[in-house]
C-alpha cells in the first residue's frame, strides 16, 4: 500500500516522502497513530506542487545569493573607526559593523552571523573576511580598516 508519510518513521522515511508499505503496517500502526494518510492522485498531486515549488525557491535564492557575489567580489570597503596614534583601534570591528558598511555602501543585506572573521580587527591595515551567502557560496571580501 502507498502511503503519504505525515512525521518522520524510523526505517520508513521521512514527513511528506511517498512510500510503500504492507497494508497491516499502514493499518494497524501508521494510521492509528497519524503517522501517515493513504496516497491518493490528490494528495500526490499536492506533495508534487510542494517540491516543485520548494526547488523554485531554492533556485531564486541561489541565483540571488550568485548576484550578491559578483558585487561583493569586486568592492573593498572602506571602514573608518576612531583609534590611538599607533595605529590601535579603541574598540574591534565586528561582523555587525560590516554587515552595516556593506548595507550602505553597496545596498545588500547581509546577516552578521554570515561574516566569518578570521582574527580579531583591532588595528589598522587591510584585511580579508569571509561571507557566506549560501551553503555552497562564499566569498572573500577585502576590507580596509583606517584610523
Amino acid at each position: 500500500m502507498k502511503v503519504i508519510l505525515l512525521q518522520d518513521v524510523k526505517g520508513q522515511g521521512k514527513k511528506g516522502e511517498l512510500v510503500n508499505v504492507s497494508d497491516g503496517y499502514a493499518k494497524n500502526y501508521l494510521f492509528p497513530r497519524s503517522l501517515a494518510k493513504e496516497a491518493n492522485a490528490q494528495l500526490i498531486n499536492d506533495i508534487k506542487n510542494k517540491k516543485e515549488a520548494l526547488d523554485f525557491r531554492i533556485a531564486e535564492e541561489r541565483k540571488a545569493a550568485l548576484d550578491s557575489k559578483a558585487k561583493l567580489e569586486s568592492a573593498v570597503l572602506v571602514y573608518t573607526a576612531t583609534g590611538g596614534a599607533d595605529g590601535r583601534l579603541y574598540s574591534a570591528v565586528t561582523g555587525k559593523d560590516i554587515a552595516d558598511k556593506i548595507k550602505s555602501e553597496l545596498g545588500l543585506d547581509i546577516d552578521k552571523k554570515k561574516i566569518a572573521i578570521s582574527d580579531t580587527i583591532k588595528t589598522v591595515g587591510e584585511y580579508t573576511v569571509t561571507v557566506k551567502l549560501y551553503p555552497e557560496i562564499h566569498v572573500k571580501l577585502k576590507l580596509k580598516v583606517e584610523g
